[in-house]
């Protein structure tokens, strides 16, 4: 079976995958049974050359997720008005089913850091992330999903809780929001919190796409162990326990594999996507068998 473009305003519920340079003859010759491709706005913000020909190629048959990484929404200084030109160029280009960005910020005075650094979840930060949103959304002319955070840190001057912050951020701006799972268990596991314990808190009404990664393991300096977010490897099988745990509150969603460091082969990814892919159907029927039995 093959996917086809969708003209609906969401993503399908199915599994996607980062659409990466290495796989895009695959792609265009075997048309795999994807959900949708998901690309970094940054990486297609030049005005031509081999990515926007590859990409509007595939978009002829596939849905489209948009993930920015470089708007620096929590940063102290304002949105880039450039950046968000570019951006919306791209928006308008390619009519994206979803766009995303992250809760963070990578920018100080005129420099870029290249990193997407956490921030304290004070109301000077929150009045801050609504207004950088409320901004980006009137010049988008759509709306933003916000993510989650992996975090290595906490704020002592944090006065909000995260599930907190990120509720009232989309409350008062009307984004949505991107639950990224593997996040939350690196969080999780690095501040000792219970992961599932944030998921159950979590307001899922309003999550339009989930993550998943792999993420490496170390131990910190007390011996403790220590995760990080590093896209680099399958998702671990914690992080898939709490990726069903999460579709049970949610019900089935858009979710996007995301392997961006030593990306293997497209069956790999493929593979990764069609256990997502089950998972999915399994939720979905659950709670057919569920409707059916209330009845």
């Amino acid at each position: 079976m093959t996917a086809s473009k969708t003209q609906a305003d969401a993503l399908p519920a199915r599994a996607g995958l980062g659409l990466k340079p290495q796989h895009y003859d695959a792609i265009l010759a075997d048309r795999p049974d994807v959900g949708f491709f998901e690309v970094h706005a940054e990486n297609y913000m030049g005005a031509g050359g081999p990515p926007h020909h590859y990409l509007e190629a595939i978009t002829q048959f596939y849905p489209l997720s948009l993930h920015g990484v470089g708007l620096s929404i929590g940063a102290a200084r304002g949105l880039d008005k450039e950046h968000l030109k570019r951006l919306r160029d791209l928006i308008d280009r390619y009519r994206p089913h979803s766009f995303s960005e992250h809760l963070a910020w990578s920018t100080h005075d005129t420099g870029f850091l290249n990193d997407l650094l956490p921030l304290p979840y004070t109301a000077e930060t929150l009045a801050r992330v609504i207004d950088h949103i409320d901004a980006t959304q009137q010049t988008l002319g759509r709306r933003l999903l916000l993510e989650n955070p992996s975090t290595y840190v906490l704020f002592a001057d944090s006065t909000i809780d995260e599930v907190d912050f990120l509720a009232t951020i989309a409350e008062r701006t009307a984004c949505g929001l991107l639950l990224d799972v593997n996040n939350v268990m690196v969080s999780a596991v690095n501040h000792r919190l219970d992961a599932a314990t944030y998921i159950d808190r979590f307001p899922v009404e309003l999550v339009g796409e989930i993550h998943l990664a792999g993420y490496d393991e170390t131990v910190d300096d007390a011996g403790e162990r220590l995760l990080i977010d590093a896209h680099g490897t399958a998702v671990k099988s914690d992080v898939v326990a709490l990726y069903e745990h999460t579709l049970a509150r949610s019900g089935p969603l858009p979710t996007l594999i995301e392997w961006d460091n030593d990306v293997p082969d497209f069956a790999t990814l493929l593979a990764e996507a069609a256990r997502a892919d089950a998972m999915l159907a399994s939720e979905a029927l659950r709670r057919t068998r569920r409707r059916i039995r209330a009845a």
